[in-house]
């Protein structure tokens, strides 16, 4: 991997991970377009630590407050009824679905699932999916009215991400929004939600990212690993502010026409022999 491709995918990763577009598709993308070959599945994990690592300072507060109270609720029922109490449980089941499907189709996640013309696909398709949803979704319920049923929905929504081109954030602002969640409601979980399994899919994947065993995948060195993670995060933390202020009063239109548009012109550069589909 060369110092421009770490530079540039560190970017895209930042810029694209807690929006509703799918960072691992862009990534899969970019990298077929400008670099003539694939960063690997292994690489966007990695980096996705640097995006969850701003995702940990940013919500800091709220993250040690709902650990703090369901570790005390273990032992203290009086605090079991508490909001943070339950948002831990919730959070903590919300990632079984993803952590037992990502286990089961590891191998297929990094092969197949990378094929451009799939990530095209679920490109389109499910941005139309979110445009339903936005549409549908009566956004009268915050997070004083979630429950164990809403967290495991948008779970198994952001299971769905294990394919490159649905996004995760996309999937659970979808199912929220399918739950009648306000989008802010929505994005706040689906960030706290991603923590667990972003972080423990990142680690598991460090070994593989300077080896890489799918032919054709490009290894970076450790420093540009380095410089790519902290890139993200550098990026990722800015996007946080950006996104939560910006559903708080837009729609997800744009990210719905911006998906279809990109997902097209994917097709096209396929279908006329400019990139590979693998």
């Amino acid at each position: 991997m060369t110092w421009v491709e770490a530079i540039v995918l560190g970017i895209v990763q930042g810029l694209t991970e807690f929006l509703p577009v799918s960072s691992s598709g862009h990534l899969r993308i970019t990298s077929a377009i400008f670099f003539g070959r694939d960063a690997g599945a292994s690489f966007t994990a990695v980096t996705q630590l640097g995006t969850e690592a701003a995702v940990l300072i940013y919500f800091f507060k709220d993250i040690w407050r709902i650990v703090r109270t369901w570790c005390l609720g273990l032992v203290d029922r009086s605090v079991r009824s508490s909001l943070d109490y339950r948002m831990g449980w919730y959070v903590i089941v919300g990632t079984i679905p993803i952590g037992i499907l990502g286990l089961l189709f590891k191998d297929q996640i990094r092969t197949a699932g990378r094929n451009l013309y799939l990530i095209s696909f679920t490109l389109i398709f499910f941005a139309l999916v979110l445009a339903f949803a936005e549409y549908w979704g009566r956004q009268t319920r915050t997070l004083e009215n979630f429950r164990m049923r809403d967290g495991v929905a948008m779970g198994l929504g952001q299971a769905m991400a294990l394919i490159p081109g649905v996004s995760r954030s996309g999937g659970t602002l979808t199912v929220g929004l399918f739950l009648n969640l306000t989008r802010e409601t929505a994005a706040r979980y689906s960030f706290l939600l991603a923590i667990p399994a972003v972080v423990i899919s990142g680690l598991f994947s460090l070994p593989d990212v300077f080896e890489p065993s799918a032919p054709g995948t490009a290894a970076p060195s450790v420093a540009q690993m380095v410089v790519a993670t902290l890139i993200a995060f550098a990026i990722g933390y800015a996007a946080i502010a950006w996104l939560l202020r910006y559903v708080a009063h837009h729609t997800l239109y744009v990210f719905v026409l911006y998906r279809v548009a990109l997902g097209t012109l994917v097709l096209c550069l396929l279908l006329t022999g400019t990139i590979s589909a693998t």
